[in-house]
């Protein structure tokens, strides 16, 4: 169907075959030479011209304008048709069944099978093609001989009689053979970079598709990581709202106490001076000495400053509870774990260094957990070694970045974890973490946690014991966060400091063992 309708755009309106010759006049319409000089010879007397397509009028005979594109086109589809039509080319001179023919003699317009083909004349004039049906492709449109050169200038095929003419007079022409061959090494030329671009093509082609396998594992990976953030930031919003509007809810609750309190004290008032004033209109002096002593219904400067205190900051502060300033730190907290549990995906690899740990801790074999112990471990007494002090350092120094460390406490309920400059001492009640202003320490014991630096503690509320605990640093910040990674995780305690040395990872414990959990540190 295609074939059929491309044929039609390349007939001529006059005759209704393919073009032979393409011109076409001034008004764009083309038709064959030989076709369209007829229909004028015909108009010739008339007082004018026209064009039989459009009817477009001419004064004078229009000129004739070769289409060399068209003529191009014309036989680009004409040698292309013997291709499609090759199993039905049969030997013209066999009789019987069909023989497909090998071979074409565009001189005698014959094609061959093999047994003929070896009989057959090969004087020079027979010229040898593949098989075809369409002779009339292999000949020229205007002289009816065999196409034997090709024009360079023009870039087209041509014949014996065609180089003669006055459109081809002075032109390179060469052999069609050679031409070709030129052709063919251009192409090949072409086809060596285009299979070079195919080469580098396909190699991004699959760099692209490993990036997308990473891009996809990524994805998956991030959007677990967002659904499960949102849902706790829900959680922990709905939590905030609920306490903020509770708290403010007791506000109005607390001025009420406050009034029924005044209410009552009020009415205690109003009778203590009624009985005082009946004392005062008694003219019986026995009967008032005889009353029970009444320094006590006016002595009440002490609850009276702390009513008028208590009532004047009320009113001071609004009655109200300041929402802004506790929603900001409670989302500031949250903001923070943000940074902490979404921008950093993973734990910094971290390591114990053997010559900072106490005699009476054990270090595992890959220097990640330390245990009690009775048994003193006789290392070697250094300068940067705990002494009687059950406490290591990690080997790792941090002086810049973002990072954080998880610790798996298990059952444990005496320990403490931390930060500290290298400089700390390493004896002596001052070596504690936290006890001193070169750490910063997270306690626990029991079920109670208490934040320490220059051995000033915070006690943090009680809770349920979850055996993990994450240590945040942002050093550029100058922030260390604890948090317990229980379900919701939960912000314990933030030091905010300008730090001066850099930072190790400070480990003790006095009951069981701690262990780092996460990374694998270079060795």
């Amino acid at each position: 169907m295609a074939s059929a309708a491309r044929r039609t755009e390349l007939e001529c309106p006059v005759c209704l075959k393919i073009y032979t010759d393409p011109v076409n006049l001034r008004c764009g319409h083309n038709f064959c030479r030989v076709c369209i000089d007829l229909v004028l010879n015909t108009q010739e007397g008339t007082g004018g011209y026209s064009c039989p397509k459009c009817r477009e009028i001419f004064r004078k005979r229009p000129p004739l304008h070769r289409n060399k594109k068209l003529r191009n086109t014309v036989e680009n589809f004409l040698s292309a048709r013997p291709a499609q039509e090759d199993s039905g080319v049969s030997c013209t001179y066999c009789v019987g069944p069909t023989v497909p023919a090998v071979r074409s003699c565009l001189h005698c317009e014959v094609s061959l099978c093999d047994k003929h083909l070896r009989v057959h004349k090969k004087s020079p004039k027979h010229i040898l093609c593949d098989p075809t049906l369409s002779m009339e492709s292999r000949k020229c449109s205007v002289h009816k001989k065999i196409l034997e050169y090709y024009c360079t200038e023009d870039d087209s095929c041509i014949c014996v009689s065609c180089s003669l003419t006055e459109e081809h007079r002075g032109h390179q022409v060469e052999k069609l053979a050679k031409a070709s061959e030129k052709k063919k090494e251009t192409l090949r030329n072409v086809l060596q970079k285009l299979q070079t671009k195919k080469v580098e093509t396909e190699e991004r082609v699959k760099s692209l598709q490993e990036y997308r396998t990473k891009v996809e594992e990524k994805v998956a990976a991030d959007t677990d990581s967002v659904t499960a953030l949102f849902r706790d930031l829900r959680k922990r919003l709905d939590n905030l709202e609920r306490g903020m509007l509770r708290r403010i809810s007791r506000q109005a609750e607390y001025a009420s106490l406050c009034i029924w309190d005044l209410e009552i004290k009020k009415g205690d008032l109003y009778r203590t001076i009624g009985h005082i004033e009946e004392l005062c209109n008694m003219t019986d002096p026995l009967t008032v000495l005889q009353e029970s002593d009444t320094g006590e219904l006016y002595d009440t400067k002490d609850r009276d400053n702390q009513d008028r205190e208590r009532h004047e900051r009320f009113l001071h502060d609004g009655g109200c509870l300041d929402v802004a300033g506790v929603l900001h730190s409670s989302l500031t907290d949250i903001i923070r774990d943000i940074n902490v549990y979404f921008y950093i995906k993973e734990p910094t690899a971290i390591s114990l260094d053997v010559n900072t740990t106490d005699n009476c801790l054990e270090l595992s074999d890959d220097r990640k957990t330390i245990s009690i112990t009775n048994i003193d471990q006789e290392r070697p007494e250094t300068p940067e070694r705990f002494k009687r002090c059950p406490q290591a350092l990690s080997s790792q120094s941090f002086s810049t970045g973002r990072h954080y460390w998880e610790v798996d406490f298990g059952g444990t309920d005496g320990w403490v974890v931390g930060m500290c400059y290298p400089s700390i001492d390493k004896k002596g009640e001052l070596a504690k973490i936290g006890h001193n202003n070169k750490s910063w320490a997270l306690y626990r014991n029991g079920n109670q946690y208490m934040a320490m630096y220059d051995n000033k503690g915070v006690l943090l509320p009680a809770n349920i014991p979850n055996y993990r605990v994450r240590i945040y640093l942002d050093y550029e910040a100058g922030q260390i966060s604890f948090y317990d990674l229980c379900d919701p995780i939960t912000h314990l305690h933030t030091f905010i400091t300008t730090f001066t040395e850099p930072l190790h990872v400070g480990l003790g414990t006095w009951e069981d063992s701690l262990k780092i959990c996460g990374g694998n540190p270079k060795m």
